[in-house]
């Protein structure tokens, strides 16, 4: 069993507490949303598909920093390219090459991408595409599906807009997936007014077949853009992302976590026609855009994409977790199943006889922690996760979902977690 809670955790979170609002800037990474007594609450190093915490203690990853890391922590030809460009310099009073050379590389693996503009999230990014599609269009209303990041167009509609202004609420409206009629009633109910209907082309659930073209067929029938939010799937289900891998393109479409290894980078793709209005109508710029040293690790990453099997290599792997963890969930009689695909996988917990879903999943969790292995709400893989550490991680499995069976059949689900249940899953990444 790993001691995991440590008084250097303690005293750096007393330190936390008193300058820092909820801890992390992310909420996905709080403490609070894993099993707090249990969880380390900080990480100090990755090599490969292990990380470390403040007391030394090793675990493998996957949560893989919320999905940037695709390649691994450390890769060596991305660490390469970064160390060469520090030398260098990260930023400058012009323009890099990398600026082009990236974009170049982008355009070439992403169907529809005909030009690229360079931000620093994935947040950033599906604003950016926004703009551009409003300008595009002429016209205010987004038409959503999914989550977005944390800007004023997007958060709008949540508990948490408090800050956003009521007018800027009125403009965005969401609708379901898998779910054309929904579309279609946004549609109907602001006529000739949605400039931009944006949507994860894929989540958990995946896209009924016919559904992505017949949401692209409704947005260019009411004279809107498609925009497909790609910061989780790009450069991870394919080469080309989403847009490859179910071979349905959008007008734009928004980048960011796994493009650079980790690395802070986020960029807007798509038509020409559409990205030009940011030198002639609209204004996306910042200084960080072109920052050299991230550009430099998405060069070498996108490279190595390209050359390797890397995509192949995250839905083999991952497969074999999910379907794994779902046979073993079975034996023990446990009510919880890895559902997505398999690049990304999140854990579902059914319910069962009045438990205390979220304690079942902390106690699964808690066991896995236990021999080493660290997940979190949605669970990826990199390009460093080999046979050795797939092998041990169902080792973990097996400990976790035999010792969640036997506190379920005690009816002690709650006593036998030693930390707090994780917290609601309302708070994305």
């Amino acid at each position: 069993m790993v001691a995991v809670t440590s008084q250097a955790d303690q005293r750096l979170l007393e330190r936390a507490r008193r300058v820092l609002p909820g801890i992390t800037q992310t909420y996905s990474k709080a403490p609070d949303q894993h099993v707090p007594g249990v969880y380390p609450a900080y990480l100090v190093r990755g090599d490969g598909c292990r990380v470390w915490d403040l007391e030394g203690h090793e675990y493998i990853d996957y949560p893989c920093a919320l999905g940037p890391v695709v390649l691994g922590y450390r890769d060596p030809e991305v660490d390469l390219a970064v160390h060469a460009q520090v030398d260098r310099g990260p930023s400058f009073s012009l323009g890099t090459p990398l600026e082009v050379e990236v974009a170049e590389l982008v355009v070439e693996m992403v169907p529809s991408a005909e030009m690229v503009r360079f931000v620093k999230t994935g947040s950033e990014a599906t604003s950016a595409a926004v703009r551009l599609g409003r300008a595009f269009t002429g016209r205010d209303h987004v038409a959503m599906c999914g989550y977005h990041g944390w800007h004023e167009w997007c958060v709008g509609h949540t508990p948490r807009n408090a800050g956003v202004p009521e007018a800027v609420r009125a403009l965005t409206h969401q609708w379901a997936y898998n779910d054309l009629d929904s579309l279609r009633g946004v549609l109907a109910r602001y006529p000739e007014q949605v400039g931009v209907v944006i949507m994860e082309p894929v989540g958990v659930e995946e896209p009924q077949p016919g559904f992505l073209e017949g949401v692209r067929s409704l947005a260019h029938e009411a004279g809107a853009l498609l925009i497909f939010d790609e910061v989780i799937t790009g450069f991870r289900l394919a080469r080309g992302g989403a847009q490859e891998h179910f071979g349905v393109s959008a007008d734009l479409a928004a980048f960011g976590k796994a493009v650079a290894n980790g690395y802070p980078l986020g960029l807007v793709a798509g038509r020409a026609d559409v990205m030009e209005l940011v030198t002639s109508a609209t204004f996306v710029s910042g200084t960080f855009g072109g920052e050299a040293v991230s550009l430099a690790a998405a060069r070498a990453t996108l490279e190595k994409l390209r050359r390797e099997p890397v995509c192949e290599h995250l839905w083999r792997q991952g497969a074999v977790l999910r379907d794994r963890f779902n046979q073993l969930a079975a034996a023990h009689e446990v009510p919880a199943r890895m559902v997505g695909l398999a690049p990304r996988r999140v854990l579902e917990i059914a319910p069962h006889d009045g438990v205390d879903a979220s304690a079942l999943k902390g106690l699964i969790w808690q066991g896995c922690i236990d021999r080493g292995v660290l997940l979190g709400n949605a669970n990826f893989v990199s390009y460093a996760h080999d046979d050795a550490a797939v092998a041990h991680t169902v080792e973990a499995f097996e400990y976790a979902l035999a010792e969640a069976g036997a506190a379920l059949r005690r009816n002690d689900v709650r006593e036998t977690l030693r930390g707090l249940p994780p917290g609601e899953v309302s708070r994305r990444p």
